[in-house]
């Protein structure tokens, strides 16, 4: 009867011991992977940051079909006080900036549709599938470098390649 009573626990214990190796093995994972939610990444086309109290969303350029403008396409959100942003780029070999008020709470969109206003670089040798690179900055915050990517005027984006 001893016999009996030490197989039993003995089973009884490798039951556990494969169960517990079991859930281990199918669920360790979550408990050494980092949670990929906590990654920034910007769920679009176009690349974004925040500067200050400014917010650059969804900058991308569209490229026209000849080749020889970008239309810088973005939406700017100030949740500071008023200010000036600037927004720097290169233009036949130059700096070019360009500064754009914005209120306080304000939200402006520039070159989202055809009516809005815009920033059109010219004289840039970045093609379609490339980057460009577009600094952002204001007020005393230091800017940032954004490296904006330029897309050809398909889809959605057919109405906003500029005409020059």
């Amino acid at each position: 009867m001893c016999v009996f009573t030490r197989s039993r626990a003995a089973r009884i214990a490798a039951s556990v011991v494969i169960a517990g190796g079991l859930l281990v093995g199918t669920s360790g994972c979550v408990f050494i992977t980092p949670t990929a939610t906590l990654n920034y990444y910007d769920p679009s086309d176009g690349v974004g940051a925040t500067i200050g109290k400014v917010r650059v969303l969804n900058m991308l350029g569209i490229i026209n079909e000849e080749g020889t403008a970008i239309n810088l396409v973005t939406v700017l959100h100030n949740n500071g006080s008023i200010t000036n942003v600037n927004i720097q780029f290169e233009e036949d070999g130059e700096k070019t900036t360009v500064t754009k008020p914005l209120r306080g709470g304000e939200t402006l969109n520039l070159g989202t549709t055809p009516d809005d206003d815009t920033i059109v670089i010219t004289g840039s040798d970045v093609e379609a599938g490339g980057l460009i690179p577009v600094y952002v900055q204001y007020g005393e915050e230091p800017g940032e470098e954004l490296m904006v990517p330029v897309l050809e005027a398909t889809g959605a984006y057919e109405d906003l390649a500029p005409a020059r």
